[in-house]
């Protein structure tokens, strides 16, 4: 009977690593979490989970395996041991929690290293920005389920039909999280007209129609105004937000995109937000740069400049093509460049009746936008007026943290 209960908890534990990016936390026969100390003397783990801190209790008899992040189960984890175990690793360890779910004795710990998971994620990264796709749903049709998209391009906007694969996978971010390890499983039935996706597929030759094998969407929003206060050490700053006329606090972490738009490209393409200007707001016999613009290094930063975090999965296109490849390109900052009356504007996860938002983008040096009337294209409501509710900045309408 024993021996039957352990290998259902084994088919549970194989279960749960098949959903890795959701899963965290202390159950009553497991924890999964991040290591936060090893001490091999007194034969204990120290974990930080969602749920609380947690003392994983080793003993000769415990077992333990590796898995490799990329297929994560029980058929793919080789043998492994304590010396492999390192701070920042995420571990899953089975046995029976104790009352005070402070402890546990382990059965088994299941092991994915610091390294692999930033191996894993770094060629996720390129996946999704040879094979991506990215824009904002215009329409759905639930009988075929296919999605159309408006995607943005240097060249101006186009129109994407995506059609699902049989076996498409549909995540969706979670509504307090822009972390693209937070997002959930999902379905065609969440997608809403209004959300940005991004898709990881093929596309045809002219570029109008795509078959995605993973859909990604969520629900954004764009802040922006003037700096009113920063608190570098909270990583915070407060601005008059242009659309509400109150004050906004907006918070960056380690996966926020920071950077500046370049004062004659922000004028050039605030221009075309107002129906001007060729080839995205830029006059003839110019390109996408200014003379201030150096040549991307292999990372897509800018030579001389900071390396930034990505901030999620790219879409695919040329250097220069897209908008979001292009604002990669732009100066990486951080709060301690910015100072009072600074025009700044960030996109966050979507929500009501909060005054805190978390950057998933965040760019100064966007005056010009908050400041130039917008077409009604600009932000699907009427345009004119100075600024106001409808501004939009090229490469901010969308979020997607990784």
């Amino acid at each position: 009977m024993r021996k039957f209960i352990f290998f259902i908890l084994l088919v549970c534990v194989s279960n749960l690593f098949a959903q890795t990016p959701s899963l965290d936390g202390i159950k009553a026969n497991l924890a999964f979490g991040e290591v936060t100390a090893i001490n091999a003397s007194d034969n204990k783990i120290s974990l930080k989970t969602t749920d609380g801190n947690i003392d994983a209790i080793l003993s000769a008899k415990t077992i333990f395996k590796r898995v490799p992040p990329e297929n994560p189960s029980l058929k793919t984890a080789v043998d492994s041991n304590i010396s492999e175990i390192g701070i920042g690793d995420k571990v899953m360890v089975t046995g029976l929690v104790a009352a005070d779910k402070k402890s546990l004795p382990a059965k088994a710990v299941y092991l994915m290293t610091k390294a692999d998971i930033t191996s894993k994620l770094s060629k996720e990264q390129e996946d999704w920005k040879t094979r991506g796709i990215s824009g904002k749903v215009t329409a759905l049709n639930p009988a075929t389920k296919e999605v159309t998209i408006s995607s943005k391009s240097m060249m101006g906007d186009r129109v994407v039909v995506i059609t699902p694969k049989e076996k498409v996978l549909f995540k969706r971010y979670a509504a307090d999280s822009v972390k693209f390890s937070d997002a959930k499983i999902s379905n065609y039935e969440t997608l809403k007209v209004g959300d940005q996706l991004r898709a990881l597929g093929d596309k045809s030759t002219d570029g109008l129609k795509f078959t995605a094998e993973e859909i990604l969407s969520g629900s954004f929003q764009m802040l922006g105004g003037k700096i009113t206060a920063i608190d570098v050490a909270k990583q915070e700053v407060t601005i008059l937000d242009i659309t509400t006329k109150k004050p906004v606090t907006i918070a960056v972490n380690s996966s926020s995109l920071m950077k500046k738009f370049p004062a004659e490209m922000a004028q050039m393409m605030a221009m075309r937000s107002q129906g001007g200007g060729q080839m995205g707001g830029m006059p003839q016999g110019q390109t996408g740069g200014t003379a201030t613009m150096r040549p991307p290094t292999p990372t897509g930063q800018p030579t001389g400049q900071p390396t930034g975090q990505m901030s999620g999965p790219r879409p695919a296109g040329g250097r220069g093509g897209e908008v979001d490849d292009l604002l990669e390109r732009f100066p990486t900052i951080s709060l301690a460049d910015l100072k009072i009356g600074d025009s700044i504007a960030a996109s966050s996860a979507s929500s009501t009746g909060q005054n805190k938002f978390t950057a998933i983008k965040f760019v100064s040096g966007v005056e010009a936008f908050l400041t130039a009337p917008q077409t009604a294209a600009g932000r699907g409501g009427q345009g004119g007026g100075q600024g106001g509710a409808n501004f939009n900045i090229p490469g901010l309408d969308g979020g997607f943290g990784f």
